[in-house]
């Protein structure tokens, strides 16, 4: 992700339908956006055509429709933001991101288990 590209929340919901379905046309993920709330198609092209612009997606203009796939994985997109969200809103403290989160909205069982295992893994000196 290009720095002081940040996604939008409707550009958010483009990238994880794409993250999905890997390359795909402006139709198709418009077929996707539109099984959970009324969008239009334009609405669509326009936000991909921006995105393309901001460097948050790659078109492939080979054949007739064009293929648009993210420019950045899912993990690498969701790190950055994090990153930012830490810095600019918890003074860079990751434990008070993640007690807020871990406060607003509780953890199931097995997320639990995991974080757990994180942090005994960087207790440890991993990574």
């Amino acid at each position: 992700m290009p720095d002081g590209k940040k996604p939008t929340t409707a550009e958010l919901e483009i990238l994880n339908v794409l993250w999905r379905l890997g390359p795909a046309t402006v139709r198709q993920v418009h077929e996707e956006l539109r099984r959970k709330r009324a969008t239009g198609y334009t609405t669509v092209l326009k936000l991909m055509q921006i995105m393309t612009e901001k460097g948050l997606l790659k078109r492939d203009d080979s054949a007739r429709a064009h293929l648009y796939r993210p420019a950045a994985g899912r993990g690498r997109t969701q790190r950055q933001m994090v990153r930012d969200l830490a810095d600019r809103l918890f003074g860079g403290s990751a434990a008070a991101l993640a007690i807020q989160a871990l406060s607003n909205k509780p953890a199931s069982r097995q997320e639990l288990e995991e974080i757990r295992r994180m942090l005994d893994e960087l207790e440890r000196g991993g990574s």
